[in-house]
C-alpha cells in the first residue's frame, strides 16, 4: 500500500529518522492495534498512534465521559459527555488524521467477547483502569501470541512495561492478584507521559526500530521527576503463562 502526496507530506519528519524512510512509514500504515480503553492513558495512547500513521486503530470502551474526567481524558471535551468514550474518541482521531482507518467497539471486555474485540490486532494496548480486565487482555495476548503493552497511573507516578510472553513475564506474573477497585487520584499530566511511552513502544515495535521495555517495569515517580527500571521475572505458578494455569 502506497503512501499519498499528503501522507508523505504528513509523515516527513518521521521518515527522516536513521532507518525509517518509506518502507517503515508503509509498514506501520499496514499495522493494527487494539486499544483497551479510551480515558487518561487511552487518550494519548490512541492520539499518538494516529498521529504516527498507525493504519488501523481499534479503540474499545463502553462508558462515556462525565465532568470529573476532562482533567485528563483529553480525547474527550464537555460537549461529548453522554456520549459513548469509543466513540468520541474516533470522533477526535478521524480529524486528526483522514489517511487512517478507526473502529469504536462500544462493548465491555468480558471473557467472553475478548478474543473476538481485539481480533486480528497486531498489538494491544492496555489502558485499563482495572485489574480484572488487564488479567482478561493479558490470557488474550497469550493465546494470540502477540505483545502487549502495560501502562497504569496513581496521582503523579505510573508504571510501564511491554508484555510479550513466552519470551517475557506476562502481566500476572507481575501482579498476581487484583487489587480492590477503587476511585484513585489522577493528574492529568501523569496519564500524559505514561500514555506517550506506551505509544512510544508500541510504535517502536511495528517499526522494528530501537528495543522494547522487555522483562523490565518502568516505574516514574513525578513528585520528583525520576524514572526506575525493575528487572521481573516469570513466575513458575503463574495462573496465566505458568504451570497454575487452569
Amino acid at each position: 500500500m502506497s503512501l499519498s502526496e499528503q501522507e508523505q507530506k504528513r509523515y516527513t519528519r518521521q521518515m527522516m529518522m536513521e532507518g525509517w524512510g518509506e518502507a517503515t512509514q508503509k509498514k506501520i500504515k499496514n499495522s493494527t492495534v487494539f486499544i483497551a480503553g479510551a480515558g487518561g492513558l487511552g487518550s494519548p495512547v490512541s492520539i499518538y498512534l494516529a498521529v504516527a500513521g498507525i493504519g488501523n486503530i481499534r479503540i474499545c470502551d463502553f462508558d462515556s465521559p462525565d465532568w470529573s474526567n476532562l482533567n485528563r481524558q483529553i480525547l474527550h471535551d464537555h460537549t461529548r459527555i453522554g456520549t459513548n468514550k469509543a466513540v468520541s474518541a474516533k470522533m477526535t482521531l478521524e480529524r486528526l488524521n483522514g489517511d487512517i482507518n478507526v473502529t469504536a467497539i462500544t462493548d465491555k471486555i468480558v471473557a467472553e467477547n475478548v478474543d473476538e474485540l481485539v481480533g486480528n490486532a497486531d498489538l494491544i494496548m492496555d489502558c485499563m483502569d482495572n485489574f480484572p480486565t488487564r488479567f482478561l487482555l493479558n490470557e488474550c495476548a497469550i493465546r494470540k501470541k502477540i505483545p502487549l503493552v502495560y501502562g497504569s497511573i496513581w496521582g503523579t507516578d505510573g508504571r510501564l512495561s511491554f508484555v510479550q510472553s513466552p519470551e517475557t513475564p506476562c502481566l500476572q506474573c507481575i501482579f498476581p492478584e487484583a487489587p480492590p477497585k477503587e476511585v484513585f487520584p489522577v493528574l492529568g499530566a501523569t496519564p500524559a507521559v505514561i500514555g506517550s511511552l506506551q505509544a512510544l513502544e508500541a510504535i517502536k515495535y511495528l517499526a522494528g526500530t530501537g528495543s522494547n521495555l522487555k522483562g523490565q517495569l518502568l516505574v516514574w515517580e513525578g513528585a520528583t521527576t525520576d524514572f526506575k527500571k525493575y528487572k521481573i521475572r516469570k513466575d513458575p505458578e503463574c495462573p496465566a503463562c505458568g504451570n497454575g494455569k487452569k
